[in-house]
C-alpha cells in the first residue's frame, strides 16, 4: 500500500468578496458535505477522507469510521491519521497507534505528533523522543511544543529552540512558555544566578521581565491566554502604562484569572475607583485569591468595619496567605487585643512571615520581655527586615552595647532606613569621623529626617567662618546650604533649627524672616525662640512685646531673658521687680549671667534702702 500526501481534513471554500451569513454558510457546507457524500459512495477516496474528517469533527464515530477506512486502504495518509483519533476516541490506542506509526512513516507530522504523545503517556520517552522530533522537523507546531515539554521535563538542552519554533507558528501555550523562560532566565542574571504597611501583594512580580519577553507574552495574550494577559498586565503597569495594563488585566480577569482580577483591583484603586476596585477584589476572593481577600480585609478595616475585616483575613489565611494571620494581629493590636495580636504574629512569624517576627517582637518588648523578643528580632532581621535590623540597634544600644548596635544600624541603614542612618552618623560624629557621619546624615537628612537635617546643617555650620557684623543697606546675602538644610529641618517643626534660621537670618539683615522662624519656635515652646524674638523686637523699640516673650522664656528656665526682663524694671524705676528677676536669673545661670544679676541685685538693694 503507498499512501499518498496529506490533503486538507476541509475542502477550502474559495474567497467571497461578501461575508456570507451564518444561514449561506450552512448551506454551503451541507451541500459540499453532499457533493463529497457522493462521490465517497462512488469509491472516490479524497472524498472519502474528507468526508471521513468532517463526521470526526462532528463527533458522528460511527458514520466516519467506514469512509476513513476506506480511504486509508486506497493509500490516504490523512484518513489513517484521522482514523488513528478515531480509534483513540474510542478507547483502541494500540489499534490507533498502529494507524498512526503506519501515516507517519509515509511522512504525515500530524501522526508523528499523535504517536509521540502516544508514546510519552505509556512511558516511554526515547520512542517519544523520537515521533515527536520527527514532527517538528516536518514543521508541525503541537509536535514542537510537545517536543520542547518532554525535553524541558528531562532538563536537556533545545527545549528553548521548539518552544520557539512553536511559539513562531502561533502556539500560545509555547509563547507562553518561551516569555517564562526568558523571564527566569532574565530575573537569574539579575540577581547574579546562572540560568536554571498592610500586606498585600498588587501585581506578579516582573522585576526580572526581559524585554524579549514581552512580545511573547502579548503574543499568547492576543490568543486568549489568561496568564500571558496577566503577567503583560504587570510588565505594563511597572513601565507605568496603566491603561494598556489595566486592559489586559481585565481581558484575563473576564477569562477566570483570579490574580488579574485582583491586579485590576488594586490599579483601580490607585485611580481613585475604589467601589470597582472592592468589585473585582470581591471576585477574586471568591475564587480563592489571598491577596484579594487582604486587600478587602484593609478596605473594611479602613472604614472601621472591624469585623467584616476579620472575616476577610481569615479568607485569606485559609487560602494559604500567612499575610491573612499578619494582618489579623494588626487588626487585633488596633483594638488593644494583645493576647490575640501576639497569637496571630506568632502563627505568621512561625511561617516565615519577618514583618509579623519584628511585630512580635515589638509586642514582647513592649511587655517587658527584652529577652523574649531578641530572637524574634534576629530571625526577622535576618530574613530582610530593614526595621527589625533597626530595633536590634536600639534593643543593643539599651543595653549599652554600642557596637553591636552600630553594626544593626549600619545594616538597616544600608537598606535605606532613614532612622538608622542617622544613628550611624551620629555615632560617627561621636567618633570623630566627620567625613564618614556627613555621608549618613545626608542620607538621613534626604530621607526626611529632621533631626538628620539639623545635626548636618551644624556640622556645615560648624566649617564656615563666623559672619562679620550686618551693614545697614547693605543687600540680602545668599542662602548657604548649611541655612537650606536648617530651613528643611525647620518646616518640619525642629525648634532648635527654627531659631538656628532666624539667627542666620537675621545675621543676613533679613530680620521679617527672622522674626517668624524665631515666632514659631517660641509658639511651639523654645525659650531661646522667645528670647531671641524679644531680642529683635526691642531691637525695634518694641519694650512691652519683648518683654512678653522674654517673661516666657525666663518662665521656661532661661537666665538671660530673667538678667533682661530685671534690667528692663531698673530703668523702669520698679526696683522690687527687677529685684525679683534678678534672683531668677541667679538661679537660672549660667555663671556670667548669674553674677551679672547678683550685681544689679545689689545695686538695686542699696538704691531701695538708701
Amino acid at each position: 500500500m503507498v499512501f499518498m500526501g496529506d490533503r486538507a481534513t476541509l475542502l477550502e471554500t474559495g474567497r467571497f468578496v461578501q461575508t456570507r451569513s451564518d444561514e449561506d454558510a450552512d448551506t454551503a457546507d451541507a451541500e459540499t458535505e453532499a457533493r463529497h457524500r457522493r462521490a465517497a459512495d462512488n469509491g472516490d477516496a479524497e472524498s472519502m477522507s474528507v468526508l471521513g474528517s468532517l463526521l470526526l469533527r462532528r463527533g458522528d464515530l460511527d458514520s466516519a469510521e467506514p469512509y476513513l477506512r476506506g480511504a486509508t486502504a486506497e493509500g490516504d495518509r490523512a484518513a489513517a491519521n484521522n482514523l488513528g483519533v478515531l480509534l483513540h476516541q474510542r478507547g483502541y490506542t494500540d489499534e490507533a497507534a498502529g494507524w498512526w506509526r503506519i501515516a507517519a512513516v509515509a511522512g504525515s507530522a500530524a501522526a508523528a505528533h499523535a504517536l509521540g504523545r502516544h508514546y510519552r503517556e505509556r512511558g516511554d520517552e526515547p520512542a517519544a523522543e523520537y515521533w515527536l522530533r520527527q514532527s517538528a522537523e516536518q514543521g508541525h507546531a503541537l509536535g514542537a511544543y510537545a517536543l520542547a515539554d518532554l525535553l524541558e521535563h528531562r532538563s536537556d538542552v533545545g527545549a528553548e529552540r521548539w518552544l520557539r519554533a512553536a511559539a513562531v507558528q502561533g502556539h500560545r501555550e509555547a509563547a507562553y512558555r518561551l516569555a517564562r523562560l526568558l523571564d527566569g532566565r532574565a530575573d537569574g542574571e539579575a540577581s547574579g544566578e546562572g540560568p536554571g504597611d498592610i500586606a498585600v501583594e498588587q501585581a506578579p512580580d516582573e522585576e526580572g521581565a526581559s524585554d524579549e519577553a514581552e512580545p511573547w507574552y502579548r503574543q499568547a495574550a492576543a490568543r486568549g491566554h489568561r496568564r500571558a494577559a496577566l503577567h503583560l498586565g504587570a510588565i505594563l503597569e511597572k513601565r507605568g502604562e496603566l491603561k494598556e495594563a489595566g486592559r489586559w488585566y481585565l481581558t484575563s480577569a473576564k477569562d477566570g484569572e483570579a490574580k488579574a482580577a485582583c491586579a485590576l483591583g488594586f490599579l483601580l484603586r490607585d485611580a481613585g475607583d475604589e467601589e470597582s476596585a472592592a468589585v473585582w477584589w470581591l471576585r477574586a476572593a471568591q475564587d480563592g485569591d489571598g491577596n484579594a481577600a487582604n486587600a478587602l480585609g484593609a478596605l473594611h478595616a479602613a472604614r472601621g468595619e472591624q469585623q467584616t475585616a476579620e472575616r476577610w483575613y481569615r479568607a485569606a489565611m485559609s487560602a494559604g496567605d500567612v499575610n491573612g494571620a499578619y494582618n489579623l494581629g494588626l487588626l487585633c493590636a488596633a483594638q488593644n487585643r494583645t493576647a490575640q495580636a501576639e497569637q496571630w504574629y506568632r502563627r505568621a512569624a512561625y511561617s516565615g512571615h519577618r514583618e509579623a517576627a519584628n511585630a512580635l517582637a515589638i509586642l514582647l518588648l513592649q511587655a517587658g520581655d527584652a529577652t523574649g523578643a531578641e530572637p524574634w528580632f534576629s530571625k526577622a532581621a535576618e530574613a530582610g527586615s530593614v526595621d527589625a535590623a533597626f530595633n536590634l540597634g536600639i534593643l543593643f544600644a539599651g543595653r549599652d552595647d554600642d557596637r553591636t548596635a552600630l553594626k544593626w544600624y549600619e545594616r538597616a541603614a544600608a537598606a535605606g532606613h532613614t532612622d538608622a542612618a542617622l544613628q550611624v552618623g551620629i555615632a560617627l560624629l561621636r567618633d570623630g569621623e566627620e567625613q564618614a557621619a556627613e555621608r549618613h546624615l545626608r542620607c538621613a537628612a534626604g530621607g526626611g529626617s529632621a533631626e538628620a537635617a539639623f545635626r548636618l546643617a551644624s556640622l556645615l555650620d560648624a566649617r564656615q567662618p563666623p559672619p562679620g557684623p550686618p551693614v545697614l543697606g547693605e543687600p540680602l546675602g545668599e542662602k548657604t546650604e548649611c541655612e537650606e538644610w536648617y530651613e528643611r529641618a525647620a518646616q518640619q517643626g525642629h525648634r532648635r533649627a527654627q531659631v538656628r534660621v532666624g539667627m542666620l537670618a537675621a545675621a543676613r539683615n533679613d530680620l521679617e524672616a527672622a522674626a517668624r522662624w524665631y515666632g514659631e519656635a517660641a509658639e511651639a515652646g523654645s525659650r531661646n525662640g522667645a528670647f531671641n524674638l524679644g531680642l529683635l523686637l526691642a531691637r525695634e523699640g518694641r519694650e512691652r512685646e519683648a518683654a512678653l516673650w522674654w517673661t516666657r522664656a525666663a518662665h521656661a528656665g532661661h537666665g538671660r531673658a530673667a538678667l533682661r526682663l530685671a534690667l528692663l524694671a531698673a530703668r523702669h524705676g520698679e526696683l522690687s521687680e527687677g529685684q525679683r528677676w534678678c534672683a531668677r536669673a541667679v538661679e537660672l545661670g549660667p555663671a556670667e549671667v548669674a553674677e551679672r544679676a547678683a550685681r544689679l541685685r545689689e545695686a538695686l538693694h542699696q538704691e531701695l534702702t538708701a
